[in-house]
């Protein structure tokens, strides 16, 4: 069964790709049956040990000093607290979920797109509701803000051994641990949870323990729930803990060659869970082994970025890739991402000469929009609407359907700003823009934030004309600054534009065959971009831009319903948070920087 999802997005997704590679790289829905027919396995071993190993004394004894000195006023992370009332009762305060995401990267250490961005977001978020919260991704570089926790360990696999560091800094209320090998990270974030003591919040001490929900984000996580029930359950370890698999782009999988999982250190139990025959022919078809497979299989919960994306992926192969079968077998529950509403706030944004915010946006939004204009060189004409374009040129983002598409609606009277890098020939096509449409498009082919912040600022309309987008973030940048975004009808730009109201939608989703540019899809996003030009200058424009800008896109929404959801896991000592307000970053000089 040969399929047509062929853009190199796609075909990473057939083969193998590499944890490197990738770094280099209104309630939540329920689809089908909710999470009926889950696969439980019990008194499985695999080869795998684990050993303390001599510590070392990396963390400077001034550190070690300031971290004594601080009051110890923290409370238990399990049980329940009671206090008296004005009226004598018992009054309980309870200490919410451990809760530890696991992930091959997280903002602002390690980010390739939006992956990173949702370790970075949403884990504050979820510790401003009281709950006790970890991330635990590869420590890639020295993070100047990381110190050593001084409890090297040895992690045996199959025949190979190898010593594990972590390394730690508690950053807006969570706890980050950086592991010293990340080949190891799943077995790694699971011993984490037991052996390190981590005292440097007011509220909580000591080691986590194993009443904790485990959230493994895409492919390079999916072991750990094998790991979890397959070397520590059997023996008593562990066993209130429950795991959630997130989904953040079914495109990546993690295939490899079906005699890989030997090499895994699992027992031949769990080889039907990875056990997969790849229909596509490119790289190659065949049986293989499929990470995110087993993932799916073998947690507790199933979720990802958003409810239209979760009915999908479960929609048929072709956006499920070749495993809608397993996720409407399993079920799986959607919840949009949020954003970084303090990186992002037009009333603060250091890159831009004009803050403003929903009461002075009408005043500022037209000496940007001429800011803008000067400084790509297209003519500074308020009269014009103005369209832009940030993310990378690629199929997926539809970068190519864009470029047919400005051959039509080009020759009206409006201009385009292109934002971006990627393949070559896109790059190629990016490049010739102001030669083709002088005085209406400029491309601008590098990565440049000051630039990012003043299109999503200054432009009148954003293009996200995506093929297939599991959340996406940019059109959530562009409401918050009251841009208006025109978006393909895909995904969690399903959840997130509201047509007519916070912005315009094709109508339907493109094609998602990436070898070619559909004609139908080409005139759908002209078409649009006309119906937007016709809004531009009347009543209509101005009231959306104020639905734009009078939402609440934080993480706190998202963080709610997260909480819900990993509630029903219903692991032991798990109690509701509460509202509560993240803490801000000091300043840019307090962000880890390599």
């Amino acid at each position: 069964m040969a399929m047509a999802m062929a853009s190199s997005q796609v075909c990473v997704a057939r083969g193998a790709l590499s944890a490197a590679q990738r770094l280099s790289s209104k309630d939540a829905l329920r689809c089908d049956q909710p999470m009926n027919g889950m696969v439980s396995f019990h008194g499985l071993r695999a080869s795998i040990s684990i050993r303390r190993v001599g510590q070392t004394h990396a963390m400077p004894l001034v550190e070690k000093a300031r971290l004594r000195a601080v009051p110890s006023r923290r409370r238990p992370v399990s049980g329940v607290q009671c206090s008296a009332t004005n009226n004598g009762s018992a009054v309980q305060k309870h200490s919410g979920m451990n809760i530890v995401l696991v992930s091959t990267e997280v903002a602002p250490w390690s980010k390739t797109g939006g992956l990173g961005d949702v370790l970075g977001g949403l884990p504050p978020a979820l510790a401003a509701r009281g709950h006790r919260v970890m991330t635990v991704s590869p420590r890639y570089d020295q993070y100047k803000d990381a110190w050593d926790t001084n409890t090297p360990l040895e992690i045996t696999i199959g025949n190979r051994t190898e010593t594990v560091n972590f390394f730690h800094t508690h950053k807006r209320g969570v706890d980050r641990i950086f592991v010293d090998h990340p080949l190891f990270l799943a077995k790694a974030a699971i011993e984490a949870t037991k052996i390190l003591s981590l005292d440097s919040n007011e509220f909580f001490s000591g080691p986590y323990g194993e009443n904790v929900v485990f959230v493994a984000n895409d492919w390079h996580t999916a072991l750990l729930p094998c790991y979890l029930k397959s070397a520590y359950k059997p023996s008593g370890q562990f066993q209130n803990a429950k795991v959630a698999f997130c989904v953040h782009n079914i495109a990546y999988q993690g295939r490899f060659a079906f005699g890989d999982f030997d090499k895994l250190g699992l027992s031949d139990e769990f080889r039907s869970s990875f056990d997969f025959i790849d229909g596509y022919e490119k790289p190659v078809k065949g049986r293989k082994i499929n990470w995110m497979k087993a993932g799916f299989l073998e947690s507790d919960l199933n979720m990802t970025v958003s409810p239209n994306y979760a009915s999908e992926l479960a929609s048929g192969s072709d956006k499920g890739v070749e495993l809608d079968s397993i996720v409407r077998k399993q079920g799986i529950v959607g919840i949009c991402n949020g954003m970084d509403v303090q990186e992002w706030d037009p009333s603060s944004d250091k890159y831009l000469d004009t803050p403003y915010d929903i009461n002075t946006v009408f005043e500022a939004k037209p000496e940007l929009k001429a800011a803008l204009q000067a400084e790509v060189g297209l003519p500074i004409r308020p009269d014009v609407p103005l369209f832009g374009f940030i993310g990378r040129l690629e199929e997926q983002k539809g970068s190519d359907i864009l470029a047919e598409a400005v051959k039509d609606f080009l020759k009206d009277d409006v201009q385009l700003i292109v934002l971006g890098t990627g393949k070559k020939h896109l790059e190629k096509q990016l490049e010739e823009l102001d030669t083709l449409f002088p005085g209406k498009a400029i491309g601008v082919v590098k990565f440049n934030t000051p630039l990012a912040h003043l299109i999503t600022a200054g432009a009148d309309f954003l293009l996200v004309p995506s093929r297939f987008e599991p959340c996406g973030l940019i059109q959530l940048h562009a409401m918050r600054y009251g841009t208006i975004p025109v978006v393909a009808s895909t995904g969690g730009l399903v959840d997130t534009v509201s047509e007519g109201i916070t912005g315009f939608h094709v109508g339907k989703a493109f094609n998602v065959d990436c070898e070619v540019v559909h004609p139908d899809d080409v005139k759908l996003l002209a078409a649009t971009v006309k119906r937007a030009v016709k809004s531009y200058g009347a009543l209509e424009l101005k009231r959306m831009i104020r639905n734009c800008m009078s939402q609440d896109l934080s993480w706190k929404g998202p963080a709610c319903r997260w909480e819900e959801t990993l509630l029903g896991l219903q692991v032991e000592g798990s109690s509701s948070g509460h509202e509560g307000e993240e803490v801000a970053p000091k300043a840019k000089s307090n962000v880890a920087a390599p």
